[in-house]
């Protein structure tokens, strides 16, 4: 009786294509870390990886890096851009202060390969060159980026890699794709020249700034991609719209920023499976022979098949602080590590991709998880309390 079980080359046509979306957040991208070491552990090595700001250098090492190599290397960039926790475990133990404490010791001294303080202050300058004006030099971030992330490994393109930046004269968000260009180091720094921080970052003819000046998450290039039967893309966000009320000052600026990012981030999600929901109820309305769209163009059809958008939210704990975007301590380094892993690790236990159906007008889903919680969207109208399926995953303690 000939074997009648799926031979190698069909599992691996019908294993989705793995994409995974990185945020900038500074040193919240710790989160990072975690996530892909979930991811990891799962054999879910991503075939595409896209990134803004921190999200993008740490994009460019999962890049640049063989599977197996890949954690180890997170892990020794974050310890090499980071102070040993001396200063505030000495003077303040561990929590608020500690954190402070953290936070002052960057802004004063820079971080070590990473960024370093300007020696005249630019407020002090009428003109400078524009890739001088800031407060901050990331010259040494260069090397640290040749250092942890092979750059002739992302060029050959084993693992696809786009970079959002800001032209600073146009002011449109512009992605950095390891199969149109040749990548390197300053499309990276370009990506994380967040201002009036880090200076605008030169690529060819032009000034680039942050990519999160325009969108602090990746999702536009995927509007872009020709038809592909399944992803699933992995959206990690370092900025969560719940939260308690503040009861002082510090606490309100901490919830205006966590809303600022989070709130911008559930509206480009929307956006973006809105849009290629719409195309594939043109499709589908072509094949059933409807007039109206007959003369709509394929090139305008894009993702023809099934699109899932899992959207992990980092909560941060109780000890951070309003600034803590830039506190680098290697105490919340290692929290903020945890945190991905156990979120990430709860979302592929879940496994929204395979065992949601998805209704057949839909294109794409949107599978939420927060705080060890899933639901997934019937509609992409993320401001909808209407789940297509109820939570599968008991609420984390």
């Amino acid at each position: 009786m000939p074997d009648s079980s799926p031979t190698q080359e069909a599992r691996a046509a019908a294993a989705p294509r793995i994409a995974l979306m990185l945020q900038g957040g500074g040193a919240l991208g710790a989160y990072h870390i975690g996530a892909y070491e979930a991811l990891a552990e799962a054999g879910l090595h991503p075939d595409w990886v896209a990134g803004i700001s921190i999200g993008a250098i740490n994009a460019a090492v999962i890049a640049g890096n063989p599977p197996e190599d890949r954690v180890a290397k997170l892990q020794g960039l974050w310890e090499a851009i980071s102070w040993p926790d001396l200063l505030g475990a000495w003077a303040f133990g561990s929590g608020v202060l500690h954190n402070w404490a953290s936070n002052w010791e960057a802004l004063m001294f820079g971080q070590p390969n990473f960024f370093a303080p300007r020696l005249l202050n630019p407020l002090l300058l009428s003109a400078a060159p524009p890739a001088q004006v800031s407060f901050y030099d990331t010259g040494p971030m260069l090397a640290t980026l040749a250092q942890f992330a092979d750059f002739p490994t992302i060029n050959r393109g084993t693992t696809r890699l786009s970079l959002g930046a800001t032209n600073v004269e146009t002011g449109q968000l512009k992605f950095f794709d390891s199969q149109e260009i040749e990548l390197g180091p300053h499309h990276v720094l370009a990506s994380g020249s967040l201002p009036p921080g880090f200076p605008a970052t030169p690529i060819g003819e032009s000034l680039y700034w942050d990519g999160g000046c325009v969108s602090n998450t990746p999702l536009d290039v995927l509007l872009d991609e020709p038809d592909y039967p399944h992803t699933v893309v992995f959206m990690v966000d370092l900025w969560s719209a719940s939260g308690k009320p503040p009861t002082n000052m510090g606490d309100v600026t901490w919830r205006a920023k966590q809303i600022q990012y989070a709130s911008r981030t559930a509206h480009h999600i929307d956006a973006v499976a809105t849009k290629i929901n719409l195309r594939h109820a043109v499709r589908v309305a072509r094949h059933a022979g409807a007039p109206e769209v007959a003369a709509v163009p394929d090139s305008e059809l894009l993702h023809t098949g099934r699109l899932d958008i899992v959207h992990v939210t980092y909560h941060p704990a109780d000890d951070q602080i309003p600034n803590s975007d830039a506190e680098f301590s290697r105490s919340s380094i290692a929290d903020r590590r945890a945190a991905g892993y156990r979120d990430l690790k709860a979302a592929i236990e879940a496994q929204p991709w395979m065992r949601v159906e998805r209704p057949a007008h839909l294109a794409a889903m949107v599978h939420k998880v927060e705080r060890g919680a899933l639901a997934s969207l019937a509609e992409p109208n993320l401001t909808s309390t209407t789940d297509a399926t109820a939570p599968i995953l008991e609420p984390a303690a």
